[in-house]
């Protein structure tokens, strides 16, 4: 995995992507979320992405406006998915998810979901290229002492 500002989206995305059909109930999404430990869920129709759920969906448009949970997902998720391209950059994503104010967005190559990066996912891979930069210098260091 790569840090810095030449990473690219497919440095930092997750690969196995939970996905549910439009005709699916809310309360599948939850139960799909729940056992795959995830905070959104992308929603397809014939295998096609075409929306998320996520938790703040579920607080906004289903717990806020008493919705059932036994409703379709399509009819509370987000939509349209906004996505971005694997070889986009970190820094294309970070300015996507800052001006759409979203924090998970779905990679979309061919017409085809192959990942997903969440905004936790963009921290983890800047903290990366902190621990590489603070060894570095910690090295320095600790050879200036030994010298």
């Amino acid at each position: 995995m790569m840090s810095g500002e030449g990473a690219l989206v497919r440095d930092a995305m997750k690969e196995n992507v939970i996905t549910i059909e439009s005709g699916d109930s809310i309360k599948d999404a939850a139960i799909k979320m729940d056992d795959a430990d995830v905070g959104a869920i992308i929603v397809t129709e014939n295998n096609l992405p075409i929306g998320i759920l996520s938790e703040r969906d579920f607080v906004r448009r289903v717990y806020a406006k008493e919705i059932p949970i036994s409703s379709l997902v399509s009819e509370v998720m987000s939509k349209p998915l906004i996505t971005i391209g694997p070889d986009e950059t970190v820094w294309e994503l970070s300015h996507l998810m800052k001006t759409k104010n979203i924090h998970k967005v779905p990679v979309i190559e061919n017409d085809n979901l192959i990942g997903i990066v969440t905004n936790t996912d963009l921290v983890s891979l800047a903290s990366l290229g902190s621990d590489s930069e603070m060894r570095r210098i910690c090295d320095q260091i600790f050879s200036r002492i030994q010298n």
